[in-house]
């Protein structure tokens, strides 16, 4: 096997199983167990690849209320806003953005009273202008990823 698009495919290897032994996916992809240490190494190396996670079903263990969370915020405040958004634990997912709001964050709680009291908490905050709260009815498709196209 030639190495083109090896990195594409050891990803997309490891998406299909996070913890395969370095024998197994030397063998699904025709390389030698050196070669597919080295580009993991590469790939963690470079932050391609960040780690290895568990995929947690929250509903599962009792947080079945997700919320996104759209602030406006003064401009200097920004960064000291989304760095408390990404410190607390429930807000899982965290962005700054284009378009009416400035930050939009999701967050899961396990039950409305908890998301109320993070989010009166949070509005507290005399740098952020205005708020949008939506809380999720059903979430169609939630942390996937997707394979990388491999030309071959």
């Amino acid at each position: 096997m030639t190495y083109e698009n090896l990195d594409a495919k050891l990803i997309n290897a490891l998406l299909g199983n996070g913890r395969a032994s370095l024998r197994s996916l030397g063998e699904e992809l025709d390389v030698s167990v050196t070669t597919v240490s080295n580009h993991l190494r590469d790939l963690e190396s470079e932050g391609v690849v960040r780690g290895y996670t568990p995929i947690i079903d929250y509903d599962a263990i009792g947080y079945d209320v997700t919320a996104i969370v759209q602030l406006k915020v003064e401009g200097s405040a920004l960064p000291e806003i989304t760095e408390r958004l990404r410190e607390q634990k429930q807000m899982i997912s965290v962005y700054e953005v284009t378009g009416d709001y400035d930050i939009i964050a999701i967050g899961k709680f396990t039950d409305t009273d908890g998301m109320n009291r993070q989010i009166k908490e949070l509005l507290t905050d005399a740098d952020i202008r205005e708020s949008n709260t939506s809380v999720v009815l059903n979430a169609v498709s939630e942390n996937e990823q997707f394979d990388l196209d491999v030309r071959e």
